[in-house]
């Protein structure tokens, strides 16, 4: 039997204000409160808490044989503090069932690995820390930013103590390759490698509501005929999405993880 793996990425960028050229000297404060309240409220109201909600019912339903994994960056989490504490107490719902676990990442979604060892370690450290303080248990499992990867970042995340990352599998790396397969670091093997599965991950993520597709509209019973086709050996499938507001962003989690 395979396993389907649902991954969602919840990120929020802190947004800057029109800083003009009088302000210089007359102020220091750059951020946006009022865009930052405004997209957060919005996205928290029509895509946060109906998907968490979704999910929650999903998995009272199928009584804990329905998983899935979130990452949600240190920047949203602040956020989500001051905006919309809602949106936490919904994520805190859903780990105290024991079936949505957190993974590790840096902290800004930030891109420091390819800058400073020093600073990449710190930002996971914080964000692995945020996670447990919130939710009651540390990361096992990293996922960088942007699903950056080599062998020598992998490497790295194995010595700072995680079993595991994932990743991205893109056809031009895989070639011949499935990345419906567990894989290991060349450097140290003691790190599974997870590979995202882009062609049916897009297919929900940017194609869903494209008229112009050649595979829509695409229903549930056609996207698991899908999932059906992928050969017996290849036991694993990881889907990941970003979690964000759209138009289709409530049908894609109440139709296809409802089928």
């Amino acid at each position: 039997m395979k396993s389907i793996c649902l991954y969602f990425k919840v990120h929020q960028p802190v947004r800057l204000r029109r800083f003009r050229f009088f302000d210089i000297g007359n102020s220091d404060y750059y951020y946006d409160d009022c865009a930052n309240e405004t997209i957060l409220s919005r996205v928290a109201e029509n895509c946060y808490l109906p998907a968490n909600k979704i999910i929650l019912d999903l998995i009272n339903k199928y009584q804990g044989r329905f998983k899935v994994a979130f990452s949600i960056s240190g920047t949203a989490i602040d956020q989500f503090k001051i905006y919309a504490p809602e949106v936490i107490e919904s994520f805190r719902k859903l780990a105290a069932t024991g079936c949505v676990e957190f993974l590790a990442e840096t902290y800004s979604h930030s891109l420091s690995v390819l800058k400073s060892k020093i600073e990449f370690k710190k930002q996971v450290e914080a964000h692995a820390t945020a996670m447990e303080t919130l939710f009651g248990k540390r990361p096992t499992i990293f996922t960088n930013t942007e699903f950056i990867y080599s062998d020598k970042i992998g490497a790295m995340v194995a010595e700072m103590g995680y079993k595991a990352t994932l990743t991205d599998g893109p056809n031009h790396i895989l070639k011949w390759r499935s990345p419906n397969y567990i894989y290991r670091n060349a450097i140290n093997p003691a790190l599974t490698v997870l590979l995202k599965n882009d062609q049916l991950s897009d297919d929900i993520a940017f194609r869903f509501s494209n008229s112009d597709w050649s595979g829509w509209p695409l229903t549930a019973k056609k996207y698991v005929s899908w999932l059906n086709k992928i050969p017996k050996e290849e036991k694993i499938v990881n889907l990941s999405w970003i979690m964000k507001l759209s138009a289709s962003a409530k049908s894609v989690i109440q139709g296809f993880l409802n089928f």
